[in-house]
């Protein structure tokens, strides 16, 4: 940061000198003092010229040549002709223009900086009955934290209170609160926006989604577009085509001050800055909605993808099982079995428990405490819950532990499973659970086809018929199931066939994917953290429109991108032709090209203003399943 902000102030420094220096000159000027006013022009440019030659130099070192090289030879061949305001009018444009990177850039880094500068260093946690403040490095998985009204939750947790309000705007874009039931993950960066709740440690600080999206975040700022090393290739050609027009003028008409007015209009140097400025600026929108892609070359690949790959689990599904029925067998009612499952499940770590558990909680069931548990790994679990014996677990599992013969069951749905439950060796009904589509999924599906995405693959390494039960209906062109991670590779490989490939995964097992794609896509705010590190792009927050988002800023960026150096290059082409032609004196080219310019990186700061592109819908607590009465 502090070389950073060096940087800047050299460069304002540089303006002030050529501003000074031009300001200088006009006033001696207009007082008649023609020869004094000479020195100051010359004065003013003399810093600038100097600081562009060690430049020049540096990028040479580098194998690198830019169009600097132009306005070296502007401003160098303006004083060496006497032609001193010309080159003042350069001298200014060149440090005006670099002054305007700087600035552009910075606001374009907004949102980016905003996530550095939320980072909290402290939090307040339950201890022996007190609370305590630590720094984050001493928190663990486990410790119950105090979020106080304002706070930013230091690290991902879930919801001990019975609710939480939160404003994931930083994080997400949604301008509007998130309510939180108990037992809700919260994303760490996230503000409390209503009153003071506690929260369960799920992750270390290191490890928490929004340390991750810091990470993240400096790697992004730390990348150069392929359009501007296109640029500068591109630069030794117009270099070329400058020097060539201007040596022509100047041998035809025998008047060195056309080949100076030439060059000076061929001085486009922030007009390279255009591209950067432009991708920056997408980066910037991006993360605004939700999407953070880690630098402009990912950016440039989004803009281009053809084919999506999307894995299955976690990202076309929400990656957790859900209950979607309660089937009764007996007098008790539905909210009576989820009670009873859901307090036996506490004792175990089985996701199907885990997430009977949850749903009991999320309905606000206050759940008793088990005694005398018994449970079977992968079976089930046996345990009494106030004076009661209840087990809960596969049906086999529970008809014998109620030492009743196992009888024939219509069994479950492909993509479904069903946890069975009993009472004082009773059947008392069916819980049944699937790990369904996203809400979003089918929309999503039909808005990115729109955003130039002709060929839609779905890839799992779930049996087919599961594959095909779940996406059923679903504007697929292929699915490819029972995949394991180096076919999944194979398969993003040969469908390069088709054009740049872009795949979108969150597991571990997708990480060799997501970076063997022309670009992949992590859905981040839940995904595993390999998935995260190989992919291009992370989605915030578990919402796969926010890819369209996405799309739709990486698009326009590179299109505002190519637009101002199109419209650039032209019209500082038209002012050479025109100044070779003896229709532009140096002082105007100047003036001309100074115009052209700041135009094009006004342009290319409409990126920020890059719409989303997708509906907007209010973001509501996870539903409750639906409870079933089956005789």
């Amino acid at each position: 940061m502090t070389s950073e902000k060096a940087r800047a102030d050299f460069k304002i420094a540089l303006l002030a000198v050529a501003l000074a220096g031009l300001a200088a000159g006009i006033g001696l000027s207009l007082a008649g003092k023609a020869e004094l006013a000479r020195t100051a022009w010359a004065a003013g440019v003399t810093p600038v010229l100097v600081a562009l030659v060690v430049e020049i130099v540096r990028s040479l070192l580098r194998r690198e040549v830019g169009l600097d090289v132009v306005a070296a030879l502007s401003m160098s061949a303006a004083l060496a002709f006497g032609e001193t305001l010309a080159a003042a009018v350069v001298a200014l444009m060149y440090s005006g223009g670099t002054f305007l990177e700087s600035f552009a850039e910075g606001r374009a880094r907004r949102e980016m900086h905003d996530l550095l500068s939320r980072v909290p260093r402290t939090a307040t946690r339950h201890s022996d009955g007190a609370l305590e403040e630590i720094p984050l490095d001493e928190i663990v998985p486990g410790d119950l934290l105090l979020i106080r009204q304002g706070d930013v939750a230091p690290v991902d947790g879930k919801v001990e209170s019975v609710r939480a309000v939160l404003d994931q705007s930083a994080m997400t874009g949604e301008s509007m609160p998130v309510r939180l039931a108990r037992g809700q993950e919260v994303m760490s960066g996230s503000t409390n926006a209503g009153e003071a709740f506690d929260m369960r440690a799920s992750r270390r600080a290191a490890e928490s989604t929004y340390a991750g999206i810091v990470r993240l975040v400096e790697d992004a700022q730390r990348s150069k577009a392929p359009m501007s090393r296109l640029a500068d290739r591109y630069s030794i050609l117009f270099l070329v085509v400058t020097v060539t027009l201007a040596a022509a003028a100047w041998w035809m008409t025998g008047d060195p001050i056309r080949a100076v007015a030439v060059l000076v209009v061929a001085t486009p140097c922030p007009l390279i800055l255009a591209v950067p400025v432009a991708l920056v600026a997408g980066l910037s929108r991006a993360a605004h909605f939700g999407v953070l892609i880690k630098g402009a070359r990912p950016l440039e690949a989004l803009a281009q993808a053809r084919t999506l790959v999307l894995d299955k689990t976690g990202t076309l599904t929400d990656g957790r099982p859900q209950i979607v029925s309660i089937e009764t067998c007996a007098a008790l009612p539905a909210e009576e079995v989820l009670h009873l499952a859901a307090a036996a499940d506490q004792a175990s770590k089985h996701p199907m428990a885990q997430a009977i558990v949850a749903a009991a909680l999320t309905k606000g069931v206050v759940l008793s405490v088990p005694t005398d548990i018994r449970e079977i790994p992968g079976e089930g679990v046996a345990a009494r819950i106030g004076g009661r014996s209840v087990v809960v677990g596969g049906r086999d599992f529970v008809m014998r532990g109620i030492g009743v013969p196992v009888v024939p069951h219509k069994g479950s749905e492909e993509g479904s499973a069903t946890v069975s439950v009993a009472v004082d060796g009773q059947l008392v009904g069916n819980l049944i659970l699937a790990d369904p589509l996203r809400a979003e999924t089918a929309e999503f599906l039909a808005g990115i086809r729109r955003h130039g995405i002709n060929r839609i693959l779905l890839a799992t390494g779930d049996r087919h018929a599961v594959a095909e039960a779940v996406t059923e209906g679903l504007d697929l062109d292929g699915i490819r199931a029972e995949l394991t991670p180096d076919q999944k590779v194979l398969l993003i490989l040969s469908e390069r066939k088709n054009g740049p490939v872009m795949m979108v995964g969150d597991g571990v097992n997708d990480a060799p994917a997501l970076a063997a794609a022309d670009i992949g896509v992590a859905m981040g705010a839940r995904g595993a953290a390999a998935s995260a590190e190989a992919a291009d792009v992370v989605l915030l927050i578990d919402d796969l429109s926010r890819l369209i988002s996405g799309l739709n800023v990486a698009s326009q960026s590179r299109w505002i991108a190519l637009e101002s150096v199109v419209a650039g290059i032209g019209l500082s082409i038209a002012g050479m032709i025109a100044a070779a032609l003896g229709y532009l004196t140096p002082v105007q080219g100047s003036l001309l090209q100074e115009a052209i310019d700041v135009a094009v990186i006004l342009n290319a700061l409409r990126a920020l203003r890059i719409s989303s592109d997708r509906p907007r819908r209010g973001i509501e607590p996870l539903q409750t399943a639906a409870v079933g009465h089956v005789p």
